[in-house]
């Protein structure tokens, strides 16, 4: 992946500039925004549930399996302490129809998520700041 610009457009709005699309984000009306995006955090807690969806889609797209009523749904335990989230669940519901003998292989699917994954092993952040050339 390319490097990602992030800029900051008025008000609370900041975006992200990724392989030529924009994702907004803002903040509440409570926290001093307009509202009128995602704030960062949800889009971060958001890709943990979207990118499992993307594994169980693909699951069932490779298998014929009719993927139409399947939710997953997200559920967060914070510390109390640090406050930062401390357990993610993700309860995949299976429609009425669903094979029964794919419902452990599911749960699998989901669990190769990348944004889990990245999570799981703790990756090194880096902040530093430069100067622009323009």
């Amino acid at each position: 992946m390319a490097n990602i610009e992030i800029t900051l457009d008025g008000g609370k709005v900041v975006t992200a500039h990724v392989n030529g699309k924009a994702i907004k984000t803002d903040q509440s009306v409570r926290n001093g925004g307009g509202g009128t995006a995602p704030e960062p955090f949800e889009l971060f807690l958001a890709s943990i549930g979207t990118c499992a969806g993307v594994y169980v889609k693909s699951f069932c797209d490779q298998r014929g399996i009719p993927s139409e009523g399947i939710k997953i749904i997200q559920s967060i335990e914070f510390d109390p302490e640090k406050r930062v989230p401390s357990r993610f669940k993700l309860d995949i519901k299976l429609p009425a129809g669903f094979p029964e003998k794919y419902s452990a292989a599911v749960v699998n699917a989901a669990e190769l998520c990348l944004v889990k994954k990245t999570i799981n092993y703790a990756p090194q952040f880096e902040v530093v700041s430069s100067r622009s050339e323009d």
